[in-house]
């Protein structure tokens, strides 16, 4: 009589908890792994989408009314929604327009997670103009109860859309922004070089609604030849003095796509302080000025809107860049 080895049911039953227990460990790092390639390409397709549409546009300033109110007058501000319906939605293509008291009407969420893993409460209701989203744009910064940096420009209000391909965007507008002018080593209020901040969700509300992931930011520079950024800043950075190649060195070190941001990307580090979770510290960029006497590099100063020149080896002193090392991907 021929013998038929087989399995018990108590090893069957064993061999499939052991596979869940395999599968419950292994699938949701595959499952994350998955999301961010998603997120990845996505937030690139629509940083190319974004420069294409913004460089088909002859001035990004101008758009819409923008008055203040005074003892006989209201104020008025159309500038944001002018700018998206007369201007964006000619180069780009965008499906429901949102005022800044609908913002969640166009899939904004109103619940945000920073940078930082810090939540960002009542978003759509507590952001909904200019200098809410970073008082640098018409407030003081103070230490000690004294103001050390303030900086005054009309507000304006933030307006929303969606894309066609599913995107949420939150717009703030500056229709005054104006351009550099062979700035040096300087101070420049880098406040009023901001024409547009936009503020991305890839998937509306569907989560998780967190910096880094399915939410950035993209911020076009200068009325006319305008630059588009959209740095994605790591949760990576480094404190204190240090020479400009030890900063490259440093974010070079974090992984093959991790570099120093340009100065213009350091800007809009700055104007999107509050996603990043770092309110009032320096950054240092590689972008280089060459002047008489040595090296130069371009500094943000996150607390007062600043864009300064720092001798790239700290001068005769040799003390270095000091500052905020902070890195991005491309």
């Amino acid at each position: 009589m021929k013998k038929f080895n087989a399995f018990t049911m108590a090893e069957i039953l064993l061999s499939l908890t052991i596979i869940g227990v395999v599968a419950a460990i292994t699938l949701p790092s595959l499952t994350g792994n998955i999301n961010e390639r998603t997120w990845n390409t996505q937030r690139k397709a629509l940083y190319a989408r974004f420069s294409q549409a913004i460089a088909l546009m002859p001035a990004l300033n101008g758009y819409g009314t923008l008055t203040e109110a005074n003892s006989s007058t209201s104020a008025m501000d159309t500038a944001a929604e002018t700018f998206i319906t007369e201007g964006l939605s000619k180069v780009l293509k965008i499906n429901n327009i949102c005022d800044a008291d609908h913002l969640t009407d166009c899939g904004i969420p109103n619940q945000i997670t920073d940078l930082r893993g810090n939540v960002i409460s009542n978003f759509t209701s507590s952001y909904t103009t200019l200098a809410d989203y970073n008082s640098m744009f018409n407030g003081a910064f103070y230490e000690n109860g004294s103001v050390l940096f303030s900086h005054s420009q009309i507000n304006t209000k933030a307006a929303a859309f969606e894309t066609q391909n599913g995107e949420s965007i939150l717009a703030y507008y500056y229709p005054n922004c104006t351009g550099m002018m062979g700035e040096t080593s300087g101070a420049t209020k880098m406040q009023t070089r901001m024409c547009a901040n936009f503020i991305y969700d890839l998937n509306g509300n569907k989560g998780p609604n967190t910096v880094g992931k399915d939410i950035g930011f993209i911020t076009a520079l200068y009325p006319s030849d305008g630059v588009v950024v959209a740095p994605m800043p790591l949760n990576s950075f480094k404190g204190g003095a240090t020479t400009f190649d030890d900063a490259i060195g440093y974010c070079n070190n974090v992984d093959s796509e991790s570099r120093l941001p340009t100065a213009d990307e350091a800007a809009a580090m700055f104007y999107n302080r509050l996603l990043l979770g770092q309110q009032t510290q320096a950054i240092m960029t590689s972008s280089k000025i060459y002047q008489t006497g040595g090296i130069y590099v371009w500094r943000q100063s996150f607390d007062s809107g600043n864009r300064t020149a720092i001798m790239r080896d700290g001068g005769n002193g040799g003390t270095g860049i000091g500052g905020l090392v902070w890195c991005i991907r491309r």
